[in-house]
């Protein structure tokens, strides 16, 4: 696969690191040279820190689209072992968007539930660009009810724009299994860990969303709506995603300001998509470390625990209302 295009803020990056592998390609570079490289590894770190600190939220988006960007199957490949797939939802078939399994972390077993978009197009094609029919969130509640039969935690990776919205797909009930997968999820007495690794798109994303420990890469967002779906209702044009983006604070600090997530998983520098595996190292550790607290919890807890958690979810004030010198008697 050809390297993907770099986004336009990503552009002055590149071309440093055009310059520095050209310098480290010759095969007898000078002292002046080697000068050169250090300087340019050190000016490099801190562009890409400059950079990668100060974007706003559509840049974010943009970068949780990215095509390098580690996608479920990376992270299967790179923090699980053992990884059997477990397919079809013993009614309709079995949805390529969600894949479904288990698998191994550090000698923990666990149900791994996962949204797969695909990189390339025959990828995505494969898993309908990560959008998922209501079969797909049969499947995964499926599976998790198994996980639960067999006392065995569960692991969810959301990556979706949302869920699909064909017709098709309405006909087969998706409203009604996504309302389904929120109700049975919040009473399943295994612990549950969801991370957001890239878009967490509306229902789509919350339809394998509740969860004990709720994690997002900081380049990702988790939102009600997509940007441009915003924008298409309140500016009646998905040109206007950018300023829908900036309005819905969806971005990582926004929602751990807020409540929705428990933690911000740090990326490598220059965002996950510049280096696979450390991404994979550190979702790894947060994985292991929500896994081993919450497996000190007792089940009679863990689900008024649960419970409480979406309960206290937002920040909002409250006031005495002032009445009005006109308002009647």
């Amino acid at each position: 696969m050809s390297a993907p295009l770099p986004l336009a803020f990503e552009r002055p990056i590149f071309e440093l690191e055009k310059q520095l592998a050209d310098l480290e390609a010759q095969p007898s570079p000078s002292a002046a040279t080697r000068e050169s490289i250090r300087n340019i590894r050190t000016e490099l770190t801190k562009l890409k820190r400059e950079v990668f600190d100060k974007l706003d939220p559509w840049q974010t988006v943009q970068v949780a689209r990215h095509d390098a960007r580690p996608k479920a199957l990376d992270y299967i490949e790179l923090c699980f072992d053992e990884f059997v797939e477990l397919h079809g939802d013993k009614s309709f078939g079995d949805d390529r968007a969600i894949l479904t399994g288990f698998a191994k972390i550090a000698d923990r077993k666990v149900m791994l539930i996962a949204q797969q978009k695909g990189r390339n197009l025959k990828e995505r094609l494969e898993h309908n660009y990560g959008m998922a029919h209501p079969e797909g969130y049969r499947k995964a509640l499926s599976k998790m009810e198994m996980a639960a039969k067999y006392n065995i935690p569960i692991v969810c990776l959301i990556d979706t724009a949302g869920a699909f919205p064909g017709i098709e797909a309405e006909e087969r009930g998706q409203a009604y299994q996504i309302a389904l997968n929120l109700r049975e999820m919040s009473r399943i007495d295994v612990p549950i860990v969801c991370i957001v690794i890239g878009e967490g798109g509306s229902g789509g994303a919350l339809g394998i969303g509740i969860g004990d420990h709720i994690a997002i890469l900081r380049f990702a967002y988790y939102s009600v709506i997509s940007p441009e779906g915003c924008a298409g209702i309140l500016w009646k044009h998905a040109k206007f995603a950018d300023k829908a983006a900036h309005a819905l604070r969806f971005t990582s600090p926004h929602l751990k300001e807020l409540g929705v997530v428990d933690e911000v998983i740090e990326e490598p520098l220059g965002g996950a998509h510049r280096n696979h595996r450390q991404m994979a190292t550190f979702l790894s550790a947060s994985i292991n470390q929500a896994l081993k607290e919450l497996s000190e919890i007792p089940k009679e807890d863990l689900l008024e625990r649960r419970y409480q958690k979406f309960r206290k979810i937002g920040v909002f004030e409250e006031g005495v209302a002032v009445e009005s010198s006109n308002s009647p008697a």
